[in-house]
């Protein structure tokens, strides 16, 4: 609030009929002041809505474009294009279960192994990490989430493959086990899956970390003075306390390696066939766009790619809503 000072001698100076005028000018300045504040609430409120109208405005128009380029394939194929085995450019014969069936698996096999060395990682660093590690491993954990992917793909085709191939598919091929049959290639899906893990393992341990460092020290501490043993205070508080933080990580994890493109390509083998072994060479979605689309076919070979990249949103958006459905559920348990 604003206020005009005045003297005693300047109040008697001024005419009996002037005695407001210094009050009424005051009023009329907050007044003003008051309509300036408004417009820019205003404003501001407009250029935010702007911003987050210009995300809604271009999801829409990811969806239209991808439904109408993928028209053209969904027309001539139908249902059969979402449930057929075969997909064969030279014969104009597309169907999606190959490259689906090959982006579910490699992911769920990267979240496999991912997710129990990401809480352990987690664990270390929140736990029983000393003091003058702890800063150094999680920077270098946090690096490795930097790393681009092309770099994991090279790493994976030139230096994993070749080890696989040599000391670890011998082994367990030999359990006889039907997921591991077939000649010991090096590549395939289980080591797109295996490449993918190392990959989003940076993502959910500096997610499960963050988190796990909001848990209160006092609820800690307090179980610790009741005798309870490390794993016991993690699985008792900690988890609880961090459920929905938890959840997110992974969920973060699983939405890199549904759409991880480069890294895949190199050692996933490229075959277009149903993989029946997990070290068969295979296809997902991202991989088989990125090696056809430059030479595909405009009549229906791109529209079909174009139908693969719809149905990968729509995988995307299905986890999505999976994950704050869990979140939700988690929030409401911890509640009541």
């Amino acid at each position: 609030m604003e206020y005009t000072a005045t003297t005693s001698a300047d109040a008697r100076a001024r005419p009996a009929g002037c005695q407001g005028t210094t009050k009424t000018m005051t009023q009329d300045a907050i007044a003003a002041r008051v309509r300036r504040f408004a417009l820019q609430d205003r404003l501001f409120l407009l250029v935010t809505f702007a911003f987050a109208a210009i995300v809604l405005v271009a999801l829409a128009g990811i969806l239209v474009s991808l439904v109408v380029e993928a028209w053209p394939a969904f027309r001539e194929f139908g249902v059969g294009f979402l449930t057929g085995t075969r997909w064969s450019p030279a014969d104009d014969v597309f169907g999606a279960v190959i490259s689906v069936y090959g982006t579910l698996v490699t992911s769920f096999i990267a979240l496999l192994l991912a997710v129990p060395i990401s809480f352990g990682i987690a664990v270390f660093l929140t736990e029983t990490c000393p003091k003058s590690l702890r800063r150094p491993l999680g920077t270098a954990i946090e690096l490795l989430a930097g790393v681009p992917s092309i770099i994991y793909g090279f790493w994976g085709l030139f230096v994993l493959a070749p080890v696989f191939q040599e000391y670890v598919q011998p082994l367990l091929i030999a359990t006889g086990l039907p997921l591991f049959e077939g000649p010991p290639l090096g590549i395939g899906i289980f080591t797109a899956g295996l490449v993918l893990s190392l990959m989003v393992i940076p993502f959910i341990a500096s997610v499960m970390r963050d988190v796990f460092e909001t848990v209160p020290p006092v609820l800690k501490e307090s179980a610790y003075g009741l005798g309870c043993t490390t794993w016991e205070v993690v699985r008792n508080i900690v988890l609880p306390y961090t459920r929905v933080g938890v959840i997110g990580g992974v969920m973060l994890g699983l939405g890199r390696a549904l759409g991880e493109t480069m890294a895949v390509t190199f050692v996933i083998g490229n075959a277009n066939r149903l993989a029946s072994s997990l070290f068969a060479p295979g296809n997902s979605i991202a991989s088989t766009l990125a090696n056809e689309f430059a030479e595909a076919d405009p009549v229906l070979h791109v529209p079909a790619l174009f139908a693969l990249g719809l149905l990968l949103f729509v995988i995307t958006v299905v986890v999505l809503a999976a994950a704050k459905w869990l979140t939700a559920r988690g929030t409401a348990a911890a509640g009541r």
